[in-house]
């Protein structure tokens, strides 16, 4: 039996095992789909909630590793422990998924190679929802393939503004949480994070920090030193308003050996610093509710592809402001409106320097027809600096009867290029065979995506399925060009090969998704929570040299599972996928045709819920394999540590 049958009819022997128990709700409330607080229930689309408590739980080290076993998204690691990844949902490329935080975009305006790198502790997340398909026309460029939605504690937090009132409830409540591990390679991680309520106000911090020598590689050691520290506060001076700031610090530091080429000279390492600013005033009274976000954002990114190289350097910044107005006009229509404006630019030794200003309004409504039916109809008029505007329409239906909710979902999604696909390599003195080009040229992707799908509600289980096609134009991929057919030559060498950004004709993505998310307390003592995803894919492009289209799975099967008996947890989580096969015989580098990476941790309340001993594996089975072309992902990897925890 092939290792995806074996994966596919396990699933299904649990599924029916667990369908039927039931205990505990699995419809949350979400903000994602339309902005509107509402149950995943009705809001016609296939979202996936994860709490962020459950980061200390699971053998996981980054956010971009907690993502990674979320049922349908697809994490392309080139490196460990948040080094980077590239996050791709439905077939779509990397650049196709817009990450946002409390409200506001996290997309770098130079590549979204850097989507991954988000600006906040584990400890300060309440919850992450997943997306899955178009939504352009809410959020504007880059929510093709999804969206992934941060909601922090301290933002969401539930604030009582008038503390002497005593027909409000009190709302104090301290959390901290701590951990230290260490390991092979050199492997040190330190994670410590703090939540405080005092009624009309909150405030949440932290420092999270992953460091090691590394595995060995050609020429050098696979290090990295990732940290990130975040600090954030919301203060209700009144009953209606309140307003919410956060300011963030994110420095990554790692080996990056054939991240971005394929070259045998390629002895990378990068470092990307990342500051975040976001303020939020609140207002919120009767039926009516006002919000106005602002956001800044600065990047900088050094890049060394080898001794011999200059360093490239690139700064960039966005600038954002969103105004949203939300009305429930009765019991069955709610109305939400909005503005919001985006400036991106960079300076570079590389790229140049380059500025694009976005301003785009939009509207959405909520209609519940009779008990049943809801229809969700949006529109965003898109207007881009020297590009133009572009109306972006969608609408999401959902049919919802006792446990089974039927659903349906039509959109145009755009994209812009970035910054890089445009301009990369354009400022150096020369450019070396194997690396990517930009084109000034490209032009706006477009597509149209449609789906349809189907949810079982029990009260411990949700069970989706869904089907989907996306039809696109002038997506923008790299493609191997000989020097002759490059549209610019001026630092290129006549007997090279590079990756060109160009607009391809047409890609037609088509696909079918089946989700589980389970959760069982089988006793006071025990408890037992499970997610897992199946995602079938096939893509047809008229280029057959397209880069990242091809390296999308054509299978992706990813779980978590998290079990605890008293003072005992253990939990698991793991992927297989599988992609179309590729060889660099020059850097002895392969994509193999699949791979399967189990992932355990065991762990020991010395102290009941206080204090806890811990080991990890990662990558149990020693797998070799790598998710990108020449990027190396490590072997098994072992290590230990304590958590503290303290909840008052």
């Amino acid at each position: 039996m092939k290792l995806s049958e074996f994966y596919i009819l396990f699933f299904f022997i649990f599924v029916l095992h667990v369908a039927k128990a039931q205990e505990i709700a699995l419809d949350p409330v979400t903000v994602t789909s339309s902005l509107i607080e509402k149950r995943a229930s009705e809001s016609g689309r296939n979202i996936a909630v994860i709490k962020g408590d459950l980061f200390q739980n699971l053998p996981v080290h980054s956010i971009d590793d907690l993502l990674r076993y979320i049922p349908g998204l697809e994490i392309q690691a080139r490196g460990p422990m948040g080094s980077q990844s590239d996050i791709v949902l439905r077939g779509g490329t990397f650049q196709q998924v817009l990450v946002i935080m409390d409200g506001l975009r996290l997309n770098d305006p130079n590549t979204g190679h850097f989507s991954s790198y988000i600006p906040i502790v584990p400890s300060e997340i309440e919850r992450i929802e997943v997306l899955k398909g178009a939504s352009s026309a809410i959020y504007g460029s880059e929510a093709v393939g999804g969206v992934i939605y941060i909601v922090s504690k301290t933002f969401a937090a539930k604030l009582a503004a008038k503390s002497d009132d005593a027909s409000i409830p009190s709302a104090n409540k301290t959390v901290v949480n701590a951990s230290a591990a260490g390991g092979q390679y050199g492997l040190f991680t330190g994670n410590v994070g703090a939540f405080v309520q005092r009624n009309k106000l909150a405030v949440s911090g932290g420092l999270i920090s992953n460091n090691a020598d590394g595995v060995q590689q050609r020429g050098t050691k696979g290090y990295f030193h990732n940290n990130t520290a975040s600090l954030s506060a919301n203060y209700a001076f009144s009953p209606a308003w309140n307003l919410a700031v956060r300011s963030s610090f994110d420095h990554r530091d790692f080996a990056g050996q054939n991240f971005y080429t394929a070259a045998k000279s390629d002895t990378a390492n990068e470092q990307v610093k990342t500051l975040w600013n976001q303020v939020k005033l609140g207002y919120k009274k009767g039926k009516s509710a006002f919000s106005f976000d602002a956001g800044y954002k600065f990047v900088e990114d050094q890049y060394l592809f080898n001794s011999l190289s200059i360093k490239n350097n690139s700064k960039s910044k966005l600038w954002q402001g969103l105004v949203t107005w939300q009305q429930t006009v009765t019991s069955s229509t709610s109305l939400v409106a909005g503005l919001n404006y985006q400036n991106k630019n960079i300076a570079s030794n590389d790229r140049g320097n380059h500025s694009i200003n976005q301003l785009a309004p939009f509207i959405t409504l909520s209609q519940r027809i009779g008990e049943n039916l809801t229809v969700s109809p949006s529109i965003r008029f898109d207007w881009r600096e020297h590009i133009g505007t572009e109306a972006v329409p969608q609408v999401n239906l959902s049919y919802k009867k006792d446990n089974w909710q039927l659903r349906g979902s039509a959109g145009k999604t755009i994209r812009d290029a970035d910054f890089t696909e445009r301009y990369n390599n354009y400022q150096k003195p020369i450019v070396s065979n194997g690396s990517s080009v930009g084109d000034p040229a490209l032009k706006a992707e477009t597509s149209f995506s449609y789906e349809a799908g189907a949810d079982w509600f029990l009260t411990n289980l949700k069970l989706s399925g869904t089907v989907f096609q996306r039809r696109q134009s002038n997506l923008i991929d790299y493609t191997s060009s000989p020097y002759a057919q490059m549209p610019r030559k001026d630092n290129l060498s006549p007997t090279g090969t590079y990756a060109l950004a160009k607009n391809i004709a047409s890609v037609n993505t088509t696909g079918a998704e089946l989700d589980i998310q389970y959760s069982k307390t089988i006793a006071d003592n025990q408890k037992l929570w499970w997610t897992t995803g199946l995602t079938w894919l096939n893509s047809e492009s008229s280029e057959t040299t397209s880069f990242y289209i091809s390296s999308h799975a054509k299978f992706l099967g990813n779980f978590s599972v998290l079990y605890q008996y008293s003072n005992f947890s253990l939990s698991v989580n793991g992927i297989y996928k599988n992609r179309a096969k590729r060889e660099a015989s020059a850097i002895e580098a392969t994509i193999s045709r699949d791979y399967f990476v189990l992932n355990a941790k065991a762990e020991y309340a010395i102290l009941k819920k206080t204090l806890a001993v811990f080991v990890q594996a990662d990558n149990l089975g020693d797998t070799k394999y790598s998710d990108l072309l020449g990027a190396k992902m490590p072997g098994r990897w072992l290590m230990g540590g304590l958590r503290y925890s303290f909840v008052k």
